[in-house]
């Protein structure tokens, strides 16, 4: 073979591979939430406290415990109260109660995850509302005052929560939960008909969706892609790389046949499920500009447009973000001198009393696993904030301690136990400033104090 000849063979080859690679990142959101849909549906009503049939909510009636495996770093300072929607045969409607001024957010996220609606405190207020969540070029009558909600897909992921000030606060939040109603239109104004659920024996429900889709051979992954897609239409700005992964011979809306892919297409494939979720992995630490070894993300979250690794990133570390405007959730990168956190080690993180975080409603600090899941410890304390009973300092600044083992009696207020090993922490601001969204405030770094 002649010498150009072989390079222009070798330039096709490494162009598949970028292709391929592309795609992984790209299909990644959409596999993911399939997984996650199927395994939380999967279960009769009643019989799990974060499961339960689509087209019915699903209440968290406490903080989920630290065992917690269904979705990547839940918060503790709010209860959930999710739905998965399955709009393919009507529309749903979603009612929620008056809750008083409380805050609260009802956040609809299509299969791609970007959160296409969020009913909640801050865009439709606090009193009573009725929304029609329709499918995609669905053409009908609504009832008198609903208000329409086009989704992108024909599922949808419902992730409300509902401000929760301690476990006091539980049986107030829980009369709140109970008036959040979901009812197929053909039902509406009709006595409630349970939903019921058709179990799926071929659906692992003990291996969390995370893993399972981390874990997926070339093959089942762009295949289940492919699939999904059928149902749940690319968004319009799309085009362009559908227009690429069209020469793997992925097609939208079309079957794709792993197997009878050409030799170089399926190699590409296969080294793009290690290729693509190293280039996840690798781009979180540059996800977002970093201040004081804190990842801010403050832009393109909710929303990703074709910021399509951006979108894979959040789907892998924080499925089911909410916008920026509702919610800001700077994560943190490593100690004061860029050094991972870990259980060796104990940290303070020092806030002056001029730079606690500026928000409209509440704070918290939350300690995660590597994995972005909780970690149980003694206190049963995953997370810590300002409607915590902490002890401030006599200038108004507030110490918090991370640590393996307790600061001491008098500490142990502003204590969040850390494991063993490695972890991180995440600061979670509801409804912040707009010194945060335009970036004039940071939180300051996590500091080493011993080991």
């Amino acid at each position: 073979m002649a010498a150009g000849t072989e390079t222009k063979a070798a330039t096709a080859v490494d162009e598949l591979r970028t292709i391929a690679t592309e795609g992984y990142v790209y299909f990644y959101p959409l596999v993911t939430m399939d997984v996650t849909r199927r395994v939380a549906t999967n279960v009769p009503a009643g019989q799990s406290v974060a499961r339960g049939p689509a087209n019915a909510f699903t209440h968290l009636r406490t903080f989920p415990p630290p065992t917690m495996r269904d979705v990547v770093r839940p918060n503790f300072d709010t209860l959930y109260s999710v739905a998965w929607l399955d709009l393919t045969a009507e529309p749903v409607l979603l009612t929620v109660p008056d809750t008083g001024g409380r805050y609260y957010l009802l956040p609809m996220l299509d299969m791609w995850t970007d959160v296409f609606a969020s009913p909640g405190k801050r865009t439709t207020g606090t009193s009573k509302h009725t929304f029609a969540v329709v499918p995609p070029r669905w053409n009908g009558s609504l009832p008198d005052g609903t208000i329409r909600i086009d989704a992108p897909t024909p599922f949808v992921w419902v992730i409300g929560r509902t401000q929760t000030n301690g476990a006091s606060d539980y049986a107030a939040v829980n009369r709140i939960q109970d008036g959040m109603l979901v009812t197929p239109l053909s039902q509406f104004g009709r006595p409630a008909v349970p939903p019921t659920v058709a179990i799926d024996p071929s659906v692992d429900m003990t291996t969390p969706p995370l893993h399972q889709v981390n874990a997926m051979s070339a093959r089942d992954f762009f295949t289940r892609a492919v699939d999904v897609m059928k149902v749940n239409p690319p968004h319009i700005v799309d085009e362009p790389i559908l227009a690429r992964l069209e020469r793997l011979g992925i097609v939208a809306g079309a079957a794709f046949d792993f197997e009878r892919a050409a030799p170089a297409v399926k190699t590409a494939l296969e080294q793009a499920t290690k290729d693509g979720l190293a280039t996840i992995r690798e781009k979180v630490p540059t996800l977002a500009r970093s201040v004081n070894h804190w990842q801010m993300n403050t832009d393109t979250v909710g929303v990703y447009g074709t910021y399509y690794l951006k979108r894979a990133c959040i789907a892998m570390f924080g499925l089911g973000a909410n916008l920026p405007e509702d919610a800001i959730y700077p994560l943190n990168l490593g100690d004061s001198a860029g050094e991972p956190l870990d259980g060796s080690r104990s940290y303070v993180l020092h806030f002056t009393g001029d730079q606690l975080p500026p928000v409209d409603a509440f704070w918290s600090v939350t300690l995660y696993d590597p994995d972005g899941f909780p970690v149980p410890n003694g206190l049963n304390r995953n997370a810590i904030g300002d409607r915590d009973p902490l002890t401030y300092n006599a200038d108004g600044s507030l110490d918090l301690f991370v640590q393996r083992i307790s600061p001491g009696r008098d500490k142990e207020a502003n204590w969040i136990p850390a494991p063993t090993g490695p972890f991180n922490l995440l600061l979670r601001l509801y409804a912040p400033r707009a010194s945060v969204t335009r970036g004039a405030w940071a939180p300051p770094p996590v500091m080493r104090i011993s080991g």
